[in-house]
């Protein structure tokens, strides 16, 4: 994932800095984290280190793959914690260059809701290799004085009604939205997850983001390319995040997200321990700080992304009201039940065959599917 470096823009309008559950200053250590811009800032960094005596410098990666290469360089033991979103937490998971973490050691582990205790971008066979953090649901934004009727499907964005006003994410796992697209409308392909796709699952998939090519626009690689192609009328449709949406309503341009009857895909971060981590006393203390309905808060409107701790939402809407709701911080589990959150794709389709595409595959076919 190219990730959010919207995260620059947006002002956090209070701060909170109280100690939290479960966090007691001992020894000073030190934590090398791998993190996305905006994941480390002062309103929650420094509190942390006051409280805990562990000093943090922060190493900003761009993508995913940045994440991958860092985590696995200086012999894997430069990094103590990486931010790792779920297109890459499997790929760390089966190199080896995370360790399991006890979830008995974060106090607020309880209060996370139940779709991000044991998800399966960072769960595997009942061990937890990282602990949950802040998520989001790839949406489909419209403009309401150019779509009409109001989109109900992805279909619309791969319609020739809007060539040339379209724009997708410039992203391999954008082949998994246009998969669970296929998921509903194409049963007989058999797809059941689409993030484990056989040759036959994966080549309709490309196959249809083939025809979708010449109605493109833009593949955008940062939230702020999508925003200005809306601003500008360059785009009218396109598939996005809410942090979009609210700026683009907050600018007043006419526009509305939703989730497709399809569903959507989702992005959920983890913060994942290093295997060879120096660190591990403070890195405990991290996960136990940043787990806090406090910090979970603070994060969630800074960055503009939801939280797992089911008890942010109150604290988030002190920070800027209605937020909570805004994020569906609050939302039914049944909202949760339609986001099918990232995790790498790997040969291991889950039903016993070896034969679904792994990552490289899809990164290959995404460089060459862009030309």
């Amino acid at each position: 994932m190219t990730k959010r470096m919207w995260a620059l823009v947006a002002t956090l309008a209070v701060c909170l800095a109280f100690p939290a559950a479960g966090v007691t200053r001992q020894q000073a250590g030190t934590l090398n984290l791998i993190a996305w811009e905006g994941y480390t800032q002062p309103q929650w960094v420094k509190p942390f280190t006051k409280n805990t005596g562990c000093v943090v410098h922060a190493k900003y990666a761009g993508s995913s793959d940045e994440m991958v290469t860092l985590m696995r360089s200086g012999g894997g033991g430069q990094y103590d914690l990486v931010s790792a979103s779920g297109d890459a937490s499997l790929r760390l998971i089966y190199g080896k260059d995370v360790q399991p973490v006890d979830p008995a050691k974060i106090p607020d582990f309880k209060n996370f809701g139940k779709t991000f205790q044991s998800p399966p971008n960072n769960t595997i066979g009942g061990k937890h290799y990282g602990i949950s953090l802040q998520w989001g649901p790839n949406t489909l934004l419209y403009n309401t004085k150019k779509v009409s009727p109001a989109p109900t499907s992805w279909a619309s964005i791969y319609d020739a009604k809007y060539k040339g006003k379209i724009t997708v994410p410039d992203n391999p796992i954008q082949i998994a939205d246009a998969a669970l697209y296929l998921m509903k409308t194409k049963p007989s392909l058999g797809i059941k997850d689409p993030y484990e796709l056989n040759p036959i699952q994966f080549n309709a998939a490309i196959d249809l983001l083939k025809k979708q090519k010449p109605l493109i626009k833009k593949y955008w690689a940062l939230a702020s390319d999508e925003i200005d192609l809306f601003k500008n009328g360059d785009a009218v449709i396109g598939a996005s995040w809410p942090y979009q949406t609210n700026t683009l309503i907050a600018a007043k341009a006419p526009v509305k997200d939703l989730v497709p009857k399809e569903g959507a895909t989702g992005w959920l971060d983890t913060w994942m321990l290093s295997a060879k981590s120096k660190n591990v006393d403070c890195a405990y203390k991290w996960l136990a700080w940043v787990s806090t309905p406090t910090v979970q808060a603070q994060q969630a409107v800074y960055f503009g992304e939801t939280p797992v701790n089911t008890k942010a939402c109150a604290i988030m809407d002190k920070l800027s009201k209605g937020s909570c709701a805004q994020y569906h911080a609050n939302a039914p589990l049944k909202y949760f039940k339609q986001i099918h959150f990232w995790k790498t794709p790997i040969a291991d389709c889950g039903n016993g065959q070896k034969n679904c595409m792994d990552y490289t595959k899809w990164q290959q076919a995404w460089t060459k599917l862009k030309g």
